[in-house]
């Protein structure tokens, strides 16, 4: 789809479809400045217990409106109905706070598929929580989704300024992009075998760093316990003592790769109802999800519907191979189809082995000189 291609009357989205959530309200404001479409968002999280804006939702929808010069309406906290009429994508440096411990790892998913499609080059600081609840860790997003996204030729460079936790958040990012023409389709279908597991286990603020010791003890006995394809899979944990970090916090990133160049990830973060055993179990039984008991996929459940955007912009026909689908997936496909007209095919091979497939719609950016 090249500029002028794309639908001008506006989309009516229900945010109440699927899961209910924040992730219908990101992908609708991404598609929809990216493909120049008016959208009209009704029953925002209705399926949250808070429903409507929250402040992060709010800056991801204001950081859009600045990017491209968009006309908003209903753009206030707890609104449950939001109308956005995009203008022309420019790049430049901008700024989101959410002045809570609210994600920008999903101010990230908003923003990032605009960036790549600005006349410029663009630089943008993102304040907030990096490793919160409910939410990509900002070392998933280091570690996993942004080599696969490469994939797609999706390039972009990521600085953690700060790390932010709850309930004060205070964390920083720096996420800086270079425009591209299209998007290329992806092939994820040969798992290959794991070679390596590698991790932080980390703490900040007050938090002794033999927490990590600790994680990283149990992480080693646990995976001593498993077969991950024989015994020359490379294991290897950091303990990290944060020194850049606003409040206290702790955690495991876990990250499997194969022999195929697939990521998958296992991630737990530390509470006061949780013991350091306990997190590193946490984390360790969601990397063994993916990797044994989905034994064919090559993404996690939470790399899955990341995905979609970037296959449903894509110039070609691209084919990912995963586990059980998830509501957000299954979301993010109905959101996509609904914005973009692309259509996705899902086959079930086994109750753990699927197939998601589509012929992109081949989107141009059109903010870029033929030059």
């Amino acid at each position: 789809m090249a500029a002028g291609d794309s639908v001008s009357s506006e989309i009516e989205i229900d945010g109440s479809q699927g899961e209910g959530g924040g992730e219908i309200l990101r992908n609708c404001i991404a598609y929809s400045t990216v493909l120049s479409v008016p959208i009209k968002i009704n029953n925002i999280r209705a399926g949250r217990s808070k429903p409507g804006l929250r402040p992060q939702h709010l800056q991801g929808i204001l950081l859009a409106k600045e990017l491209c010069k968009a006309a908003v309406e209903g753009c206030c906290e707890n609104s449950t109905d939001v109308v956005y009429r995009p203008g022309v994508i420019t790049g430049g440096q901008f700024v989101a706070d959410t002045k809570t411990a609210g994600s920008v790892t999903l101010l990230l998913q908003t923003i990032l598929p605009c960036l790549l499609f600005a006349n410029r080059a663009s630089s943008v600081t993102l304040k907030g929580g990096t490793n919160a609840e409910m939410a990509p860790q900002i070392d998933f997003v280091e570690l996993v989704l942004k080599p696969v996204l490469e994939k797609f030729d999706v390039l972009f460079d990521l600085d953690v300024v700060m790390r932010g936790y709850f309930p004060k958040g205070g964390g920083e990012i720096v996420v800086r992009a270079n425009p591209l023409r299209e998007i290329n389709p992806i092939v994820l279908i040969d798992r290959g075998q794991i070679v390596s597991v590698y991790g932080r286990c980390f703490v900040a603020g007050v938090l002794p760093l033999k927490m990590c010791h600790e994680m990283k003890s149990v992480l080693m006995r646990l995976f001593n316990k498993v077969s991950l394809n024989g015994p020359d899979v490379s294991v290897n944990f950091e303990s990290v003592k944060e020194t850049t970090a606003f409040g206290n916090g702790s955690g495991v990133q876990l990250v499997a790769r194969t022999s195929t160049g697939c990521l998958f990830s296992g991630s737990a973060l530390g509470s006061r109802n949780l013991s350091n055993e306990q997190v590193a179990e946490k984390a360790f039984q969601e990397l063994i999800e993916s990797v044994i008991t989905n034994s064919n996929a090559c993404v996690d459940k939470y790399l899955q519907d990341q995905m979609i955007i970037f296959m449903a912009l894509a110039k070609g026909k691209s084919r990912v191979r995963c586990g059980p689908l998830t509501s957000h997936t299954e979301t993010a496909i109905a959101v996509a189809e609904k914005m973009t007209g692309v259509k996705f095919e899902v086959n079930c091979e086994t109750a753990n082995d699927f197939n998601i497939s589509c012929e992109g719609i081949g989107f141009q950016n059109p903010n870029l000189s033929s030059a």
